[in-house]
């Protein structure tokens, strides 16, 4: 049935023929009028819907863009207070924590990941206005990823890209490729700041476990832990003896041509309470879809995860009492730091399994993309275990979960005055003012 965007009426006088729309035939009453109705049949189309996939967050919103092997990578930030003071500078610092070729026992691809700022900055400050970040590729070959243009690398999202687009940029992996994760590391700097800035919230993350080494429970105080203490080493364990453990592990597999994978486990500290919303926003559920998005994720858990199942419903509960400033907090922290979906101003922690580098040099059997089986020793380069550069990823991801609750929860319990019984107002933590030009 035609619509009536595909009708024509045509009013027909002396000289000129002029179009109306169909609800302008009411005003005419000129019996000599004739009307003459044209119906063209629609050419049926089919309807393409195109899920976008690339954008992060609500009110603090990032996109980022790019290859592994294309020109570059980076983002886009929108959302971003004003009067932020901000350079490449602070992004720097985390894009070198997540560089390939920083030690032995990650990629050896070469990239410096410099990063340029070209819009959203004025004198040093942030104006409000999008902050676009471009991070360029120098150090791309191609050609290590020829066999793969016709063969399916066993657990890597090869297939699943063909199965869903029918075509994907082979040359590393294309966006599968945790070289996208720039943008987020980018971003995540910029809004770890502000909740330093704004709130105090501290945000580390450290490696935990490769493979069958396991740092154990209460090794590391995640109160006292410190940034300094996890950087110390190159796999980013805090615990000297254990980081050694981790270190000869993936130099065991590295030699062989294979991998392994671990956990990284993540805190943050003085996150203001009342962040989350219910029921489908928890805040829990925000950051285990930040988590889950990260390349190679394969478990969340935060706060007794798995492992309070084995307790009863007493030994489990965080029980209330008051400091000697009169604030509520819990004795324990099974919790995690969130209660009902929503911050109670305790430590927040969580752990995120990744599993062992799907691109390994062993010879392994799989199929063409013609549906013949075949076998495959995968070239290029790749970390042998993805833990130690996934530290800088997790941070960044739970620092835009963070800012982005932040925000929404300004937005809606301080437009007016809080109720001093209950809530806490959202105050700077450092110097009383965003506008401190010389934060760290």
């Amino acid at each position: 049935m035609a619509s009536l965007a595909s009708t024509k009426v045509f009013v027909k006088g002396s000289r000129t023929e002029l179009g109306f729309q169909p609800s302008d035939l009411r005003g005419l009453s000129h019996p000599a009028v004739q009307i003459s109705v044209q119906r063209r049949r629609c050419n049926t189309r089919r309807l393409e819907v195109q899920a976008i996939g690339n954008v992060f967050g609500n009110y603090f919103k990032v996109a980022t863009y790019g290859e592994s092997h294309g020109g570059g990578v980076g983002c886009t930030i929108s959302g971003c207070p004003p009067r932020v003071p901000l350079s490449e500078a602070d992004m720097q610092v985390e894009l070198d924590r997540r560089r390939p070729g920083q030690s032995r026992i990650t990629t050896p691809r070469k990239e410096t990941d410099t990063c340029r700022i070209l819009s959203g900055i004025s004198e040093g400050m942030t104006t409000g206005t999008p902050i676009h970040v471009f991070v360029p590729n120098t150090d791309q070959r191609g050609n290590d990823y020829s066999e793969m243009s016709k063969a399916y690398r066993p657990s890597h999202a090869d297939a699943t890209y063909d199965f869903k687009y029918g075509l994907r940029s082979v040359q590393g992996g294309g966006r599968s490729s945790a070289r996208e994760t720039i943008g987020r590391v980018a971003a995540g700097a910029v809004a770890k700041k502000i909740l330093k800035m704004k709130a105090g919230t501290e945000i580390l993350a450290y490696v935990s476990q490769v493979h069958k080494v396991v740092l154990p429970e209460g090794v590391v105080d995640n109160e006292t832990v410190t940034f300094d203490q996890i950087e110390s080493n190159i796999v980013r364990c805090p615990d000297p003896e254990y980081a050694q453990k981790m270190i000869e592990a993936i130099d065991a597999v590295r030699v062989r041509g294979d991998s392994v994978g671990g956990v990284v486990t993540c805190i943050a500290r003085n996150v203001p309470r009342g962040l989350g919303s219910p029921v489908f926003d928890k805040l829990e559920a925000e950051l285990a879809k930040a988590m889950l998005s990260l390349p190679a994720t394969k478990g969340f858990e935060f706060g007794s995860g798995f492992s309070g199942t084995f307790m009863t419903g007493s030994e489990h509960n965080d029980e209330f009492y008051t400091d000697e400033n009169g604030n509520i907090r819990t004795r324990t922290n099974r919790s995690g730091g969130i209660q009902g979906g929503i911050s109670n101003g305790e430590t927040i922690y969580m752990r995120i399994a990744f599993k062992p580098t799907s691109t390994i040099g062993k010879k392994q059997h799989t199929v063409t993309r013609d549906r013949q089986e075949t076998d495959l020793i995968a070239r290029g380069r790749h970390d042998p275990c993805v833990v130690p550069r996934a530290v800088p990823m997790v941070e960044s991801m739970v620092s835009l979960v963070l800012l982005d609750q932040l925000m929404a929860h300004l937005a809606q319990c301080e437009m007016f005055p809080v109720n001093p019984a209950f809530q806490e107002s959202v105050d700077s933590a450092i110097n009383g003012s965003l506008l401190t030009p010389n934060v760290a």
